[in-house]
């Protein structure tokens, strides 16, 4: 007959969460000796983000911003920790259900990883150790929990243990293998000791359970077995995780790339004007320091690329392809430019924009000298973690300064920001054209291969349109009546700022004052004086290209293919 259950519900949802996260500290212990993307909660996290629909990315990154991989490798866990409690549950009860909850989950994280475009053939082994160790955790912790434990709560016969008690008076102390289905030497907790011969039950100094007929008394749980259980496993997974990441770390690539040698440009930016940068509290600087670039990306797990081990595929609709190393990059004539980047998903005011000095070389020299062919038109451009961006041809090769870059703002890329070379196109949102950790660069057309973003609903080129911000005063801030200053910065890359206006609570629009800039691929910062009146006012602000375009006042979302309308901010004045 089934064996009364003796664990109780709290005591296996807690055995299956320790479980789960020894299996994961394993798991990351292991996944950083085959590389950092085979952890399964990455790999799943990173199935996660190719398989969610654009609105509910464009939705994260409004919601949490450059925390959004954060929230997403944390709802990752909380999911599996869940998942574990339940499998504990139902552990306590029937072993092999929980074995077999293991098992699945191990083939999701499996089917995770081996799917990644650069998936190579040890990638699964992390998951499989992982939830081997797991599912062995989850045993050990059950049968220790119990004492007098029958055979069946591993998933053999259902006979109860006892104490010698309440049997029948014709019968016997079983012995070890005497219970249906009992191997030799598997009765729980035992050793390769000998039970005693006699009637009644083992001797005081044998803890060893032994295993009863039906009709016994049911095993007895003892919790202070079980926490100090619990107890090593959490230590395990802790050390397993902590060693994972320690191994796992950039150093390498980090010494590498202080290792990194810069050149000297062939063609140095222009020096920076006196008057790019107003100096105003609060105002974003006109360089933007490395530290507060802004990440946008899909890469839950920043690539490690080792500068000696990096090339530069150039192929397709060439005559010639091209395989270059970091060094053969290096030694091209380099090209220093001042570029203003921007997202998207930036919304209208928001955060995704920034400004830096960038050294590379020239993206069309490069394209040249493989040979383009006529009817090319798009660079499909892949990451080293698999993601690809599609670069109109045209706007690479028609005299801007569109980089292969591999310095920003005088130093070596940094790691999360694309090191050891990436992507730089002035006038083109990120998603086309700032491809990071690039690998490869296939020629190729439009109507015959897509990106990353395009089949997910934005749209193929993307051209960045003209946008101004307030910064100064904050939103939703307060300032004391009389003389104020409102400040912000607008872009228009690779046409330029020509005018900045601004208006308080809808009355007449007035010029800003325009600092200078180096040259059309950055953004300008602007600054009006403002007589602030006791009372809550609202802010606009718009500007005008180069062109002579000016900013609808339309307001439309990033997707697809970025945001459009006034910034508009409410301030308290005293």
């Amino acid at each position: 007959m089934q064996r009364k259950t003796t664990v109780p519900a709290w005591a296996g949802a807690l055995a299956g969460l320790v479980s789960g996260g020894v299996a994961l500290g394993v798991a990351q212990l292991v996944a950083a000796l085959v590389g950092p993307t085979t952890f399964p909660v990455v790999a799943v996290g990173d199935a996660a983000v190719d398989l969610t629909p654009a609105p509910v990315k464009d939705f994260a990154i409004r919601a949490f911003g450059e925390n959004d991989k954060a929230v997403l490798v944390g709802g990752v866990l909380v999911v599996l920790a869940a998942v574990a409690a339940v499998i504990g549950l139902v552990a306590r009860r029937w072993l092999w259900a929980g074995y077999l909850g293991f098992a699945l989950f191990g083939v999701v994280g499996v089917v995770a990883v081996v799917t990644r475009p650069d998936a190579g053939a040890f990638d699964a082994v992390p998951t499989v150790v992982g939830v081997a160790v797991g599912a062995w955790a989850l045993g050990w912790l059950l049968r220790r929990a119990v004492v007098g434990e029958a055979s069946d709560v591993r998933g053999g016969a259902s006979g109860e243990a006892s104490d010698g008690r309440d049997r029948e008076p014709d019968e016997a102390p079983a012995r070890r293998g005497d219970a249906p289905g009992d191997a030799p030497g598997e009765a729980s907790g035992a050793d390769d000791g000998a039970l005693p011969q006699g009637g009644g039950g083992p001797g005081p100094e044998v803890e060893r359970p032994v295993v009863m007929r039906a009709g016994g008394e049911a095993p007895t749980f003892d919790r202070r077995r079980l926490l100090t259980g619990v107890a090593g496993g959490v230590v395990v997974a802790g050390a397993g995780a902590v060693l994972g990441q320690q191994l796992g770390s950039r150093r390498t690539v980090d010494a590498a790339r202080g290792g990194v040698t810069l050149p000297s440009p062939a063609v140095a930016a222009k020096p920076i004007p006196a008057g790019a940068d107003l100096r105003i509290g609060g105002l974003s600087p006109f360089i933007t320091p490395n530290k507060d670039f802004y990440r946008v990306d899909t890469a839950l797990v920043v690539p490690q690329v080792d500068p000696a081990d990096w090339t530069l595929r150039i192929h397709g609709l060439v005559d010639r392809p091209v395989e270059l190393t970091f060094a053969d990059l290096l030694k091209l004539p380099l090209t220093e430019a001042d570029v203003t980047l921007t997202c998207v998903s930036n919304e209208v005011g928001g955060p995704y924009a920034g400004n830096a000095r960038w050294l590379g070389a020239r993206m069309a020299d490069v394209l040249r000298s493989a040979g383009l062919r006529s009817d090319a038109d798009m660079l499909l451009s892949t990451s080293a973690d698999g993601f690809t961006c599609g670069t109109p041809l045209d706007v690479v090769m028609d005299g801007r300064d569109a980089l292969f870059a591999v310095a920003m703002n005088g130093e070596a890329l940094p790691v999360d920001h694309g090191f050891p070379v990436r992507q730089v196109v002035p006038g083109l949102y990120g998603y086309v054209s700032a491809t990071k950790w690039v690998v490869d660069v296939k020629v190729t057309r439009f109507d015959q291969d897509e990106a990353y973003w395009t089949p997910r609903g934005w749209s193929a080129k993307g051209p960045i349109k003209t946008q101004s911000r307030i910064d100064v005063p904050s939103s939703g801030g307060s300032l004391k009546a009389g003389s104020a200053t409102i400040a912000g910065v607008a872009w228009a890359q690779h046409t330029g700022v020509d005018a900045v206006e601004v208006r308080v609570d809808r009355g007449q629009w007035r010029q800003a004052k325009l600092a200078e800039v180096p040259g059309p691929d950055t953004w300008r910062q602007w600054s009006i004086d403002w007589a602030a009146t006791p009372g809550e006012h609202t802010i606009e602000v718009r500007a005008t290209d180069a062109a002579g375009r000016t900013q609808t006042e339309q307001p439309a979302p990033p997707a697809p293919d970025g945001a459009t309308g006034w910034h508009s901010i409410t301030v308290q004045v005293a």
